[in-house]
């Protein structure tokens, strides 16, 4: 087993779970990090190569963001051990199952992340009530149809691009993770005048830079196929598209997707970390010494939860909305002042 204990710290975690029903194959794993604010709220994540550690440090980014957010809640996360491509039935067993575990762990409330959605939520609903990103169809806003994460994404691009020396109209975006969140900050940040010239999802990337159309993206991938059947476009393999030259390189997928030993190959002015914990520590900081401008992830990401914290107590969308552009701008130009006054950043 992993060494948990070598993440305690004053904030936590409080509480580490490890699930596991033989009956439907369940294994899975919750974190409840901190409660001082409240309840915890973090997503289910789903993959086959999902840990402990991963679920521990998710959590805590989520203690982040959810305290950043001027949030009443904690941070937690879950991850469950399988393929998200799974039958239908076979998943919603597992989802169901999952959430009768926790039924009495009332310091955690479920929400979607990668590899669940909607509906495995609805499921959840079903099960023990305590949940968040419900369908609209049961009184619930939609965090991935709506792109509430890709949303606030494009306030904080554009609250960045007051500490850079370009500007938003004709930059060229990069997209590493073509999933809710980086198919949504495409569409908000193209229809802004960015253009995109490349993506990436598990199955590859693809390269054009003239620009690629992110309305097709998204109805290919809506169709769920890969980034790689757009034909207008030069095929990478996955890992690539971290070379492609660009103005904004946003990561909208797994952890640590850019570390010490492939920092040096980004070639870009501007990061904003769409996904949670994408690069690590230490790839930051050399960032921050090449002069590079990066927008952690519990400041950038941050639509999301807050959607979902609004609609646990009834907000509506139009309202989510308002809440998540004036929280995000204010959050990240008080952030990166905080930075510049300090002298850390080279604007």
């Amino acid at each position: 087993m992993e060494d948990i204990f070598k993440f305690a710290d004053e904030l936590g975690p409080l509480k580490v779970i490890h699930v596991h029903e033989p009956s439907v194959d369940l294994k899975a794993v919750l974190v409840v990090d901190n409660v001082a604010k409240g309840p915890s709220i973090g997503g289910v994540r789903m993959a086959a190569d999902v840990s402990t550690e991963e679920c521990i440090r998710l959590a805590r980014a989520m203690t982040f963001k959810n305290a950043s957010a001027g949030l009443a809640y904690g941070g937690g996360k879950a991850v469950l051990y399988g393929d998200p491509k799974m039958p239908k039935t076979e998943k919603e067993k597992l989802i169901r199952a999952l959430a009768n575990a926790l039924r009495n762990e009332d310091t955690y409330i479920f929400a979607p992340d990668m590899g669940t959605d909607e509906e495995c939520m609805a499921w959840v609903r079903d099960e023990i009530g305590r949940v968040v990103g419900l369908p609209r169809e049961i009184g619930g806003i939609p965090l991935d149809e709506i792109g509430a994460t890709g949303f606030g994404l494009s306030h904080v691009v554009d609250v960045a691009l007051n500490y850079c020396d370009f500007e938003l109209e004709g930059a060229r975006l990069v997209v590493q993770g073509f999933g809710a969140v980086g198919k949504n900050a495409a569409r908000y940040l193209s229809q802004r005048g960015a253009i995109v010239v490349a993506v990436a999802d598990s199955h590859g990337a693809i390269h054009n830079p003239e620009g690629l159309d992110v309305e097709q993206l998204i109805a290919i991938k809506n169709e769920g196929k890969s980034v790689t059947d757009y034909l207008d476009a030069r095929k990478l393999a996955r890992d690539d598209v971290i070379d492609i030259e660009c103005d904004i390189w946003i990561p909208a997928a797994r952890p640590d997707v850019v570390h010490e030993d492939n920092v040096s190959r980004l070639n870009t002015r501007l990061v904003v970390e769409g996904a949670n914990i994408p690069f690590t520590h230490g790839a930051e900081k050399i960032l921050h010494d090449k002069g590079v401008l990066c927008v952690p992830d519990f400041i950038a990401n941050a639509g999301g939860v807050i959607c979902a914290a609004m609609e646990y107590e009834g907000a509506s969308q139009t309202s989510a909305f308002a809440t998540i552009e004036e929280k995000l701008r204010r959050n990240t130009e008080h952030v990166l002042e905080a930075v510049k006054h300090l002298s850390l950043i080279h604007i």
